[in-house]
Parts: C-alpha cells; structure tokens; sequence
C-alpha cells in the first residue's frame, strides 16, 4: 500500500450483507463490533485532473493516444531470462569452480582421460539441474493474463468495445453483472445509460485481498483490477492501469524478489569452506614443490593435481539433485507437484506455516451456521414450548428468496435450504417451487426495507402467511422485539458471523409477525483443516492464519480450527512505532492476522526470515502470490488462481491441506538423505586432503590421479541409491546446523585419516611396500622398462575406497546406525563397489599403477574397514548427544550466535524464576485450600454435634 493510503469505514456493520441490511441501531453493546474497511488511494493533482471525462463522452481519439504513449499498455512488463544464460548460470558456484579448476589443471598438464571424466561430470551436472530444477518464472505472465481481455468504454461519445490492454486514465468504462474489472477504476455513481444511482455495486475481490464476501461499492469507492461484478452496474473512471494497479503492485512484489534459496545458500557454504581449505593446501604444496624440491610448475601441477581432485565433492549437485527429482515423483503420486526441486529441502526446515484463511483453511463460501430458533407461539401465548427447527427457519427464508439471484448470502440459504430440508431435496433440478406451498407475491430486496417478503399459501389447509428476512435489527422491529434474538445477534456479531432475522405471521389478517429466529452465516473451514493444523503442530510446525477478512471473523475461525485466538490487526505491521524486533516477537507469538493485503503478507513473511525462521506461505488467490514467491516454500492449493500457481514453489492438487503433511513427512525423508550423504561426503573429502597433503609433503607419495578418479566418481555414482534409502523423520523441522556438520565432518575426517597412516605405516614399515612410487614413474618415463612397485597404491586405495564408503551406513541416522535398518538395494550397492575395489587391489590393475596385494591382503583391510565403522558411529553418537547451540557458539562465534546464546540464557533465568514463583504461588494456594477445607469440615462437625450437646442438657435440667 503506498505511503499515502487511507481509510474509510464503510458504516455497514459486520453483522448483516451491505446489500440487505440496515446499519445495526447504536447499542453500547455493539462497541466491539468490527467493521468493513475499504482501502482507497489519494490521486496526485495532474493524475486528478485527467479524471474529470465527461461519463457519456468519453476520451476523444487523439486524447486517449496521447495517454497511452504517456502510462503505456495496461498490461504486466514481461521479464524473461534467456534459457542460455540460464544454463551456463549451472557452471557458476564453489563446487563448479573447483571442477572447473581441476579440468583446466588436467589439460594443462596433459592428463587427458582425467580432462574427458571431469568435463563430463561438468555437463552431466548442469544437464541434470536445468532438466530437474528449472524454475518455473512464469508468475507475471499468469498475473497479466488475469486482466480482462475486452471491456467496454465510451470514446468520442460511443460506447464500444475496447482490448483492455488499451485503456488508460480517464477512460470510462461500463461495469456490469459478471465482469472482470479490467483496471483500478473510480465508481462515478451513474448507471451505463447515464441515470445517477444511489446503489452500489457487488464486488468479489476475494482473490485480491482475501475477504470472503462480496464487497459493496459505491459512488467514489475505487474498484480493482481483477476483481469480478456479482452484482449492479455502474460507470466508473480508469485510476491506474497496469504496473500502477493494486494488482500490479502485487506482480512488482514478485519481480522483486529473487533471493538465493535456502538449499543454494547451505551448498554454496560448503563448496566455500572446501575451495578455501584446498586452494590454502594447494598453494602450500606448490611453493614446496617449486623452492624447496626445486621442480617444475609443470610437474608440481601434476602432483596437486591429485590433491585438487580429492577435494571435490564430484557427486554432490548431482546425488542431492537427483534425490530430490526422486522425492519429487514420489510426492507428485500423492498430488503433490513440487515446481521447485529445492523446495523439498527447504520443506523439511520450515518452522512456520503461514495460511491464507479464504479458499485455503475455509471453503470460500457462505454456509449454513448453527441458528438461533424461537419457541412456537411465543407472540400469541399459545405455546407449547415446542422451538421452531432448523428446517423451519429455512423453509421460510427459502419462501422469501429470489429465484437466480448471484447474492452470496441467497444463494448459501437456498443452498442450505435444499439440502437440508425435506420437501426440497426430492425436486426436479432448477426448479424454485415448493411442494405444498405457493408464493402469491414476492417483493425482492428493498435497499430502504432491507428485506424480502413473500406472501405464501400452504395448498393443504388453505392458510395463507406472509415470511419476511432480512436485516436483524429491521426484523426484529417488525416482531415487536425480542431480548433472546437482540443477544443473538450481538452474539453473532462479536462472533463475526453474519445474521439474517426470518420471521412470520400468526394472524388471519396477516400484519402480526412472530421471529422464528436468526440465520447464521459462515465461510466455514474445510474439513481436514483442523485435523491438518494440529498434524502440523505434532511435527513441530506452527501455523499462522492470515487473512483479509476482520478481526473478529479470524477469531471465530480460529476457534473452530482449535487453534488460539491471538489474532493481530494489519495495523500493527505498519506501525513506525513498533520497533522491528519487538514487531517481530509479537509476529512469532501470534495465531494470524486480519485485514492484510498483499504487502502486509510479504512483510510478515519478511519479518519472519529476518528472524531466522524458514516460512511457508499457502494460498490460492492474487493476493498471495507477492508472499508465496518471497517464503522459503510457497505452496498454492487446489483451486488457486493462475497468478499463485506460478508463483508458488509447490502446487496442492488434491482439496484441503492434509496433503501437506505428507508433503513434511517426505521432505523430511529426503533431508536426512540429503544431509547423511552430507556427511559422509565432507568428511570423505576432508580425510583426502589432509592424508594426500601430508603424504605429498613429506614422503612425496600419492596415489596416481586415475585411482583418486575412480574412487570419487564410483563411489558417488553408488551412493545415488541414498535417495531410495529408508529414513528416519524428525518429529521436528530439520536444520542443517552447519556448524555440527561440518565439526563432525572434521572430527570423523581425521580419525580416518588416523587409519589410513596406521594402513599406509604398516604397508611401508611392516610389509616393505615401497612409497617412492612417484619418483619412479617419472624415472619410468625416461626408461619404459625400469619396473616399479605400486602395492602400496593398491593397499591405499583399497583403504580410501571402503573405509570412508562405509562411514554412510553410520551418517544415515543420528543414533546407532543398526537402530534403522538401509534399504536392500543401498547395502547390495554399496558392498558391491567395495567388492569391485576389493578385487582390483587383489588381482592389481597395473593400467592405474597398482599391483596385487594377495587374496589375504584384500580381506584384511575390508574387515578393518567394517570393524572401523563401529568404532566411528560411536564417536559419532557421543558427539551427537553432547552437541548443543551453546557449543555451536562457542566453536563457531558470530555475532548473531552469541546474540542468540545471550538471549536464550535469558529466557532460561526468565523461566527458571517464572516456575519458581508459580511454585511458590501454588504452595499459598494449596495452603489456603486446606484452611478452607478444615474450616468448611469443622462447621459440618460442629452442626452435627451441636443438637446432641443441647438434648443432654435439656434432660440434665429435667
């Protein structure tokens, strides 16, 4: 909303439709009653000036060419990113980088099958995320496809049909039943032929700002674009027309946001901490090699070249892309489409779930609530004290409904009616008679009555009657009063429920009316909503009701839904006075929010990631398609219009939002996937680059870049089968927690480390390998037969390959890695490739410089590999359970953990001394009741006793 926006409050209370009901008489008790509120926006003088067309003239031809070069198309700007950049945009990033490096390096020094496998892992990857994780940024597009495509508008005294995407400010265009508003317009108050009316005109702009009843317009209220005439017509004047409208200000939120995702923020972090350690590790390497060796540049490239490769991740884009384009398939067989493959990550995190309420939790349509009945015969005092039912009082309002009416209020009572009362289910389709009855007359709604009325004849005995609905307090009137139906409908109001009074007459003469009672309207919610919410609840997700509609209509929703009833005016996150955080605080504490529009939702949300939290938004309409781009997850449900299909991360096919939590259930499956392999991958990577670097720099020995190749590529390419893994879900939202990943993945990284030098010690020491392996391939090169012995390549790799490899049976689950048990096909796999690298260290592959070690040899180092992986899942646990966000903190300091650290000893001191006193307050309580206790049972004692000790001494006196 711009900064000069203001508000008008309509006068129309909460309590009746501002088509058929009077304004409630002025009660003290109606003082908390809530009320419409229109939003209206004040024009600049020169926009103002271009207003003032005559209503049945018309811009002249010249005049509206002159504006429309000045405003241009009303129409969305189109921004498209070209599919080229888009996917070089792939060969972008940390982990990139470091590929990227290493092919350069590969090419440089003539190592060309390592140049043809890393330029193929290169394309594969970027193949597999544009293919799987294009993003679909077609949300402008949906949004100006939304605009009317005709309209009509006087032009030099015609009125004619114009392409909408030609209007500008100043032209006057007609408003009729079932049009799309095709700008934000002015209502002139004029009908299309030129008559002033003092009637207003039915507007759904529910998809725009979330109200779930048509909105009543009138003279000088501002129509928006995109919102649909249910009711009336009306001239009205273009205000604003494409970017420049309520609509469009909506599509410019979405422009607007183009933050980096979750899950690209947490890989680029990564692949970050890994290029510093190895260009750190590199560049060391390097110097020692050129000034203290005195080698080559050429010839030190090759041998970093080894270390450059066994830094990368290889597999890491690739396996976290391709387990989520699997949970992805997996998801979408449960009506669940996910546009985004990332959003499945950020799914598992999110903390809070912020709902639109019309169309999303509630089904965006008026129905049939529990009404107030009157006993029978009250008003004559022939009564038997039997209440008039359900079927009565909709009987009667359906004898006094109008046959067709668009009303929302009608329309859900003839509904209600017909499917709940008898006599009208059994009916021929379409048809508006009633069997046993006929209307005589009907008198449709009068906006100066404020009510319908029917004169009815009942076929069977003759008796002719007069019904009547409408405005409570009107209804009420004509009865004569009534205190039980006045309470109802103050309790109807504070209830945000809307109320229609329905009466009849008793008497011959047909003048005497007695209430039957009031009907209660609701835009109730769905059935699964409360059910989902309290699911939501149980896996650690707070849900937030957000919605346009008032704060007391949020209130009862929410009460239906079980959910608390703190609900915040909209007011509140504009107000300058409200510092930021403790806004923010008031934000986490809340249930939802009333009256919002589009900007209050993406503020919300905004608030929210500022804090820290991961947020996702649902909805269906315009209005939420600003705050489903800028959450973390953006989820649209069934039904949604095009504009929050697009712009959402997640699309819900099925009705209701019980699909989301198994969209939780399964991102959550997916994320401890992700985050095992993780893990396993960081501390695999790390064990390489601190073995190789120490080996290189003290003993000049590393295994040949072919073997390092093999175990990186196989190895991964194995590990693909993570994604159909079984997997424990968290009962709570899943982080990342950088810290503890990567401070594990050190520690598990050194230890195998440890074990690789006791293998490499032992091969050299005890069995005799020789480890100059290195200096003799380069002698080699001059002397092709001189003979040189790689068994200590072999017996290496056979130790980097399993040892590590097997460590992801013990990252798959934070407790004891035998407490779940793996899928079969990810044991079969795994042991497969360990098999395969088994047998190459038995038999040698003298192609990548490896000799054989013997049958003997390779079964050893296998089972010490498995006899290891116990020994690292302990250490593993103990850290686990001793880790905490204060040791987080402590390891890792930054500003805002040691901010967060302070407060959270805070709330502890705050808590700790809240229960204390609660305590202390219980124990005076308790006291208290027991006095009182003693007291009440010393009274009843004394009673008893006291007529005994009178008796005896009446007989002593005797």
């Amino acid at each position: 909303m711009s900064k000069d926006a203001k508000e008008v409050v309509e006068l129309a209370p909460v309590t009746a439709s501002s088509h058929d009901h009077p304004p409630a008489e002025k009660k003290e008790e109606h003082n908390d009653e809530e009320v419409h509120v229109e939003v209206t926006e004040e024009l600049d003088e020169e926009l103002e000036k271009l207003l003032q067309t005559d209503p049945l003239k018309g811009l002249t031809a010249a005049e509206h060419a002159e504006r429309l070069a000045k405003f241009g198309k009303n129409e969305i700007p189109e921004k498209k990113q070209s599919p080229i950049l888009k996917f070089l945009s792939y060969f972008v990033g940390s982990i990139a980088f470091l590929l990227e490096f290493a092919t350069i390096i590969s090419a440089v020094v003539g190592k060309w099958v390592e140049f043809a496998i890393l330029v193929v892992v290169l394309i594969l990857n970027a193949i597999i995320g544009f293919v799987e994780e294009a993003r679909a940024e077609s949300a402008l597009d949906a949004l100006k496809n939304t605009l009317a495509l005709k309209t009509r508008a006087w032009r030099d005294g015609v009125l004619t049909e114009v392409d909408s995407s030609l209007l500008v400010p100043g032209d006057v265009i007609a408003l009729r039943l079932g049009d799309i508003i095709p700008a934000d317009c002015r209502l002139l108050g004029i009908g299309v032929t030129g008559e002033e009316t003092e009637g207003a005109l039915q507007i759904d702009q529910s998809a725009l700002t979330g109200e779930s009843l048509p909105v009543s317009k009138k003279k000088n209220h501002i129509a928006f674009s995109s919102s649909i005439v249910k009711q009336g017509q009306m001239l009205a004047v273009v205000t604003k027309t494409g970017i420049h409208t309520y609509i469009g200000r909506a599509a410019n939120l979405i422009s607007m946001t183009n933050d980096v995702g979750h899950f690209q923020k947490i890989i680029g972090a990564i692949g970050n901490f890994l290029v510093v350690v190895t260009l750190v590790m590199v560049g060391i390497l390097l110097l020692y090699i050129t000034l203290v060796q005195k080698k080559g540049f050429l010839q030190a490239l090759v041998q970093v070249l080894v270390l450059t490769v066994a830094a990368i991740p290889v597999g890491l884009p690739t396996i976290l892309s391709v387990t989520m384009a699997l949970g992805a398939s997996e998801l979408a067989k449960k009506k669940v489409i996910v546009k985004r493959l990332t959003a499945i990550e950020e799914l598992a995190s999110v903390a809070i779930l912020c709902s639109d309420k019309t169309g999303t939790l509630t089904k965006n349509e008026l129905s049939f609530d529990d009404p107030f009945l009157t006993v029978k015969g009250y008003s004559t005092g022939k009564t038997t004290g039997e209440k008039y039912t359900a079927s009565d009082i909709l009987l009667t309002a359906y004898t006094c409904s109008e046959p067709g009416a668009q009303d929302a209020i009608e329309s859900a009572i003839r509904f209600a009616a017909e499917n709940k009362v008898e006599i009208l289910k059994n009916r021929q389709g379409g048809s508006h008679t009633i069997p046993g009855y006929k209307v005589n007359n009907f008198i449709p709604f009068n906006p100066n009555s404020k009510y319908t009325e029917a004169t009815v004849t009942e076929l069977q005995t003759g008796r002719k009657f007069r019904s009547i609905k409408g405005a409570p307090q009107v209804i009420l009137r004509m009865c004569g009063g009534h205190e039980e139906g006045q309470k109802a409908v103050i309790d109807f109001a504070k209830r945000g429920l809307r109320a229609l009074g329905v009466a009849i007459t008793v008497d011959e003469e047909m003048t005497k009316f007695e209430l039957v009672g009031m009907i209660s309207l609701l835009d109730p919610p769905r059935d699964d909503s409360a059910q989902t919410i309290a699911d939501c609840g149980q896996y650690g997700v707070s849900v937030k009701m957000i919605t346009g509609d008032q704060l007391i209509i949020a209130k009862e929703v929410a009460y239906r839904l079980n959910m608390n009833r703190t609900i915040l005016n909209a007011e509140s996150l504009v107000d300058e006075s409200i510092p930021e955080a403790a806004l923010t605080e008031r934000i986490e504490k809340c249930d939802g929010f009333a009256q919002v529009i589009p900007e209050h939702k993406y503020r919300v949300v905004e608030l929210l990631q500022n804090k820290g939290h991961l947020v996702g938004m649902t909805g269906d309409g315009v209005n939420d398609a600003p705050a489903l781009k800028k959450a973390n997850v953006g989820i649209a449900v069934e039904g949604c219009t095009d504009a929050a299909r697009s712009a959402a991360d997640i699309v819900l096919l099925a009705a209701g939002l019980s699909t989301i939590v198994d969209g939780i259930k399964t991102s959550r499956a997916i994320f401890q996937r992700m985050r095992s392999y993780a893990l396993y991958r960081i501390a695999s990577t790390i064990h390489f680059l601190i073995f190789f670097f120490i080996t290189v720099l003290v003993y000049n020995w590393a295994l040949s870049d072919t073997l390092v190749l093999m175990i990186t590529v196989l190895n991964d390419a194995a590990t693909l089968v993570i994604s159909v893994d079984n997997a424990q879900i968290s009962k709570r939202p899943d982080k990342w927690r950088l810290g503890q990943l990567i401070s594990l993945s050190f520690l598990l990284g050194a230890l195998l480390t440890v074990i690789s030098f006791a293998h490499f010690f032992v091969g050299v020491y005890a069995l005799g390998y020789d480890y100059k392996t290195i200096a003799c391939a380069e002698e080699r090169v001059k002397e092709p037969s001189l003979k040189c012995d790689f068994r200590l390549n072999s017996l290496m790799y056979l130790n980097i390959s399993s040892c590590p490899h097997f460590v992801i049976f013990s990252t798959r689950v934070p407790t004891w890695f035998w407490t779940n048990i793996p899928h079969w096909l990810f044991i079969v796999v795994i042991l497969g490739t360990q098999v395969v690298a088994m047998i190459m260290a038995i038999v040698g592959v003298p192609a990548f410089d490896g000799d054989p070690i013997g049958v003997a040899g390779g079964f050893i180092v296998i089972a010490i590999s498995g006899v290891c992986t116990f020994i690292l899942d302990a250490v593993k646990v103990l850290v686990f359970r001793a880790w905490s966000f204060e040791l987080t903190a402590k390891l890792w300091p930054s500003p805002s953990r040691r901010n967060e650290l302070r407060r959270r000893r805070e709330r502890a001191i705050f808590h700790k001394r809240y229960v204390g006193n609660v305590a202390k307050v219980r124990k005076v309580v308790n006291a208290i009741w027991a006095v009182l206790a003693f007291q009440t049972a010393a009274k009843k004692q004394w009673k008893s006793v006291a007529p005994a000790e009178s008796s005896e001494t009446l007989v002593t006196v005797a």
